[in-house]
């Protein structure tokens, strides 16, 4: 089913171009099932063929994936309507989470447009019902989505019409950079820890030796 639907968007990419690259894209930042990826990859393709127009190929699909994010936020927004009271349980978690995305939103938003873009979806709807600023998702959005269709249509145009070779360095590419980003906040963690650790550790320490009371010092005579 997947590769019949693959094949027909393919065919279809040399007759609608930007149309349907923005259509995909658009789909994809919502969670539907298209291999958003691999067109524009072909859509590449047909840029360095001379079939497509890169300047009106990149910007509907950018369009296409920074709208389906404003959905998935707006989606978010009005779920978080119908949130419990303030008072409940569920209600706090959803403040505790709020504070952890306004602290990190902006890289999760970002990273995840291309880096780990099957989350994608999924952190537009938590950004929405968390209510994260509207301007933050915005800019992090766009800036996110402009490597993800920067990535995939630059390969496609380098590597022509061999979309198995530029697929697997795409993935390639994207596992090195995202076992790196997880290098670099795992470090950051640990530092973190401890650093947050080392002041309990001195008190501890300090409290470890002996008292000695002030009566029992000698007395030194001027």
């Amino acid at each position: 089913m997947m590769a019949q639907l693959t094949d027909q968007l393919l065919a279809l990419l040399p007759l609608w171009g930007p149309w349907l690259i923005a259509l995909v894209t658009f789909g994809s930042c919502l969670a539907l099932p298209v291999p958003a990826s691999l067109v524009m990859l072909a859509g590449g393709a047909f840029v360095a063929s001379g079939d497509l127009d890169l300047w009106s190929l990149f910007p509907a699909a950018l369009l296409g994936a920074v709208c389906g994010d404003r959905l998935g936020y707006a989606i978010g927004r009005i779920v978080a309507r119908h949130l419990p009271e303030p008072e409940s349980k569920r209600a706090r978690l959803m403040a505790k989470a709020l504070t952890r995305l306004d602290r990190n939103g902006g890289w999760a938003i970002f990273l995840s447009r291309w880096l780990f873009s099957p989350l994608g979806p999924y952190v537009n709807f938590a950004a929405g019902t968390a209510r994260y600023p509207r301007h933050r998702f915005w800019l992090a959005s766009v800036a996110g989505e402009s490597v993800w269709v920067s990535l995939y249509i630059g390969l496609g145009m380098v590597f022509g019409t061999n979309l198995s070779a530029a697929s697997d360095l795409a993935g390639s590419i994207i596992g090195t950079i995202a076992a790196a980003t997880v290098a670099i906040f795992l470090g950051r963690w640990l530092w973190r820890s401890v650093r947050r650790k080392a002041p309990h550790q001195v008190s501890d320490a300090e409290g470890m030796l002996p008292e000695v009371p002030v009566e029992g010092l000698p007395q030194v005579s001027e």
